[in-house]
């Protein structure tokens, strides 16, 4: 597929909804323009793709939302270098992107280097970096077998979270919320000490484009009865 063929699948696909609740997000938009397509379509459509390499930077080089999402679902992780992500970071419309450009369905996520990445984002100076870097983790936290990260390292993950979480942006708390989960998950040990951060912290509270949410409880998610019997707890 061409980006020409792309934009004429997304034309038949807009949805006017979605296009008027993108309009009143005004300046948070990034200057990108949309045709309005929700993230499950999106993925459907990418999969249907498939990986394309030269078509990914195609799309990405656009000034569409939801060509650029596709291009981060169907770029090909092997070839992704950091320097590629580098770049990207720094081009995420104010933030519009970046949820999933670190996220599972992406391919950042799927990258041999990371972990590595990961970790110096999360200590960077640029707090979409740092959101980026603490999504990245919690992927990183399904991990297992060679791939996975050591548990001396996600503790001092932890650590990091509860001394800075606080003075952070609603954007990076709700990511490290997030790495805290996963990293909570992983065993007795590691679900101790996210579980200390958690409490200390509390819920985590958010607004989305619609108004404000439920408050990210990580406490309740790292004390289920079901994950407490597969930890031994």
């Amino acid at each position: 597929m061409t980006v020409a063929d792309v934009l004429a699948l997304l034309d038949t696909e807009r949805d006017e909804r979605g296009i008027r609740h993108w309009e009143k997000l005004g300046a948070r938009t990034g200057g990108m323009r949309t045709y309005g397509i929700g993230l499950t379509r999106l993925r459907a459509m990418a999969k249907k793709i498939g990986r394309d390499r030269a078509l990914s930077q195609a799309l990405w080089s656009t000034d569409v939302y939801d060509a650029r999402v596709l291009a981060l679902l169907i770029d090909d992780p092997a070839q992704i270098t950091r320097a590629q992500a580098e770049q990207q970071v720094e081009q995420l419309g104010g933030g519009m992107l970046a949820h999933v450009f670190a996220s599972c369905d992406a391919t950042l996520a799927k990258t041999p280097f990371v972990v590595e990445l990961a970790d110096a984002w999360v200590r960077h100076d640029d707090a979409v970096r740092r959101a980026c870097g603490y999504t990245l983790l919690y992927e990183a936290s399904k991990f297992r077998g060679k791939k996975a990260p050591s548990e001396p390292f996600f503790l001092s993950v932890v650590a990091r979270i509860g001394e800075s979480i606080h003075a952070e942006s609603e954007q990076v708390r709700m990511a490290m919320g997030a790495a805290l989960m996963g990293i909570g998950k992983r065993s007795a040990v590691l679900n101790r000490a996210a579980l200390e951060v958690a409490r200390s912290v509390g819920p985590i509270a958010f607004t989305s484009a619609s108004g404000e949410c439920e408050p990210f409880d990580v406490v309740k998610h790292l004390t289920t009865d079901r994950l407490k019997e597969s930890l031994g707890l």
